[in-house]
């Protein structure tokens, strides 16, 4: 019997750390860790979301954007969505279903969510624990 892997981390680039670190930390209500000037981490539920800024690190590729988004499964979609209108960030696109991606909204395929982009233009999606569609 093969064990699956486990995920550990994610590198989240950001172009600027501390305006990264402010941001996060008001967004999920953690303070996370300074690792190194380049890094800051965040426990996740048991998976490091990973702040990298490469410049600060002395390292020579620049921060891209992630392509597609980071989902966070939350217990209180609520508040997380308080704590996203006040650091910004929140979607203006409609999407599946012609529902705004920016508000809190039940999706066809059954999570409820909302979408945001970070200040470095990674995309992020926070989902109600409860309504999860893990695809079993």
């Amino acid at each position: 019997m093969t064990i699956a892997p486990r995920l550990y981390r994610i590198i989240v680039p950001v172009g600027d750390m501390d305006r990264a670190a402010r941001y996060y930390c008001e967004l999920l209500g953690l303070e996370g860790r300074r690792i190194s000037s380049g890094r800051h981490y965040f426990d996740c539920g048991g998976v490091v979301l990973a702040l990298y800024n490469p410049g600060a690190d002395g390292d020579a590729q620049t921060a891209k954007p992630l392509p597609d988004n980071l989902y966070f499964a939350v217990s209180d979609l609520e508040e997380y969505y308080r704590r996203a209108e006040k650091v910004g960030g929140l979607s203006k696109e409609i999407g599946d279903g012609q529902l705004p991606m920016g508000k809190i909204a039940v999706r066809p395929w059954g999570e409820r969510s909302f979408y945001l982009t970070d200040p470095f233009g990674n995309p992020l999606c926070f989902v109600a624990e409860k309504t999860l569609f893990t695809g079993h």
